[in-house]
């Protein structure tokens, strides 16, 4: 029987586990049954992926565009990916001590006091799975409407109709689905081949758009204009409102985290992977923006885009051809659909690895790994499954659909909060409980994680802002009103069969 949760376990004895990644997972009461096969440069591709920030960026730039402008988004960049480093740094210490696929909802139970750590465990949880489905059902939707864009641009007699748009993104998520379980053994290749896609991709869309540009704006319309198209009382709070773009273009930081029984070396490899990601992505991220800045052209042609995205837009008139900018948005458009393909898995592990301790409904379903596969088949078609059926809520309201969209950044953050704020209690108030592992920030660790605390109740707060005034049912974010639903519909699945189920993260094994 476990001595904490009284659970039934399996010991281990340390010297019997030759292989040091079983071992460093037997310490936390796990079994490996995932396939093994990722290194240090294929989840540093796998991570690059799924944020693809450069591309991502141009998803969402028009919300930036509207409430910051063109220095908005520069400064407003510079800030979100400095946060975003605190956190992923903070997030490589935590992972480095308990490499586990449940991640922030496994930390929350290992650090939180023993009375609430079960009830803080399980909210995190629940937190985690809704941001992580939202996002591969986001990450499908901007690939689906992204074609849905590139038709539009280059056939004026395409009349678009929403149920066209959740078509499109029914077959995205299939295809996902089947590389995830068909081509599992091939990922990390992929991932390989996709990290230098990702980099010459840039230098294509960077160079073509450059040199091709008919007219570039000046330095002081990019460095010194900020907008204020949302209404707002203030620029300066219009800012804060327009962050949601580079915060959406850095989204699914922990994405290798729930990876991280499939990686080789985790607790070593994973912080480095991480944090390259987050410094390759800052940087083509930056250039990128300062680029299509310069190359604007009209601002208002691109805010009021029949497609849907200004990116689409703002690459034909800089490359003077619908054809050449039909071209190179579909190459962004191309990558957004790669990142759907990482969503899902890491959407997958997540929920497979809160399925395997008990939290959800049909867990030991859910939790089902074919041992002649090593993957979770369940979890990733349950994954695709939600992220088409939400797409169903679009053929009757975009807005309804975009809230969802929008509640991952609050998922996120709100699954970052809890583990952040016990490490920084932790290793302030009683530091002896703590082994670190092999990422470690020293005595830069406090302030470290005091930023990332700080930076993302700030981010969390501003997600639910709308991104214009006055506030219509149209316009609303209605991402604060499905996040309370969340934390609601957790408290009372909690009080009604949480607790006579989830006793916390199932020790399987014994090696300590």
């Amino acid at each position: 029987m476990d001595y904490e949760k009284g659970q039934e376990t399996s010991n281990v004895a340390p010297d019997t586990i030759s292989d040091t990644d079983e071992l460093e997972l037997a310490r936390v009461g796990k079994k490996a049954v995932l396939r093994r096969n990722f290194g240090l440069l294929s989840m540093l591709g796998f991570s690059c992926s799924l944020m693809i920030t450069w591309e991502g960026l141009f998803s969402v730039f028009i919300f930036g565009l509207a409430n910051g402008g063109p220095a908005g988004l520069l400064y407003g960049f510079l800030f979100v990916w400095f946060g975003y480093g605190c956190v992923v740094a903070t997030m490589g210490e935590l992972v480095s001590m308990w490499p586990t696929a449940g991640g922030q909802y496994h930390w929350t139970h290992r650090l939180a006091p023993e009375q609430w750590r079960n009830v803080l465990s399980y909210i995190t949880g629940w937190q985690s799975v809704i941001a992580w489905q939202a996002l591969s059902a986001s990450a499908g939707y901007l690939t689906a409407t992204g074609i849905q864009g590139l038709i539009i641009n280059s056939q004026d007699s395409y009349a678009p109709q929403r149920w066209h748009g959740t078509l499109l993104m029914f077959a995205v998520m299939i295809v996902a689905g089947s590389f995830n379980i068909l081509l599992a053994k091939h990922i990390p290749k992929v991932e390989n081949a996709v990290l230098w896609l990702h980099i010459i991709l840039f230098f294509v869309v960077l160079g073509y758009l450059t040199s091709r540009a008919p007219q570039k704006s000046s330095s002081a319309d990019v460095w010194a204009q900020f907008l204020n198209e949302g209404g707002y009382d203030s620029k300066g709070l219009s800012f804060f409102v327009g962050l949601i773009s580079p915060v959406f273009a850095f989204a699914g930081a922990d994405g290798a985290v729930h990876m991280c029984e499939e990686i080789k070396h985790a607790s070593r490899s994973l912080p480095w992977a991480m944090m390259g990601s987050i410094i390759i992505n800052g940087i083509t991220g930056f250039a990128m923006l300062i680029a299509v800045l310069y190359c604007i052209g009209d601002i208002n042609a691109a805010l009021n885009t029949p497609t849907g995205f200004p990116f689409i837009e703002i690459l034909t008139q800089g490359t003077r051809s619908i054809a050449s900018g039909t071209a190179l948005s579909a190459l962004i458009v191309t990558m957004f659909n790669l990142a759907t393909w990482v969503a899902v898995a890491s959407a997958s592990r997540q929920l497979w690895a809160f399925a395997r301790d008990n939290a959800v409904p049909n867990a030991k379903i859910i939790a089902y790994v074919p041992p002649s596969m090593k993957i979770p088949v369940v979890s990733i078609a349950f994954t695709v499954t939600v992220s088409c059926l939400l797409s169903l809520i679009n053929i009757g309201s975009a807005t309804v659909f975009n809230a969802i969209v929008s509640l991952t950044i609050a998922g996120f953050f709100g699954s970052y909060l809890l583990p952040f704020t016990l490490l920084l209690y932790t290793r302030l108030r009683r530091p002896e409980t703590l082994t670190f592992g092999p990422w470690k920030l020293g005595r830069f660790g406090p302030a470290i994680n005091g930023i990332a605390i700080g930076w993302s109740v700030l981010i969390m707060f501003f997600s639910f802002w709308p991104t214009m005034v006055p506030v219509s049912p149209i316009n609303m974010n209605w991402s604060c009103l499905l996040w309370g639903a969340t934390m609601m519909f957790a408290a009372m699945f909690w009080m009604l069969h949480g607790w006579r189920v989830f006793k916390g993260p199932v020790w399987e094994v014994h090696a300590e």
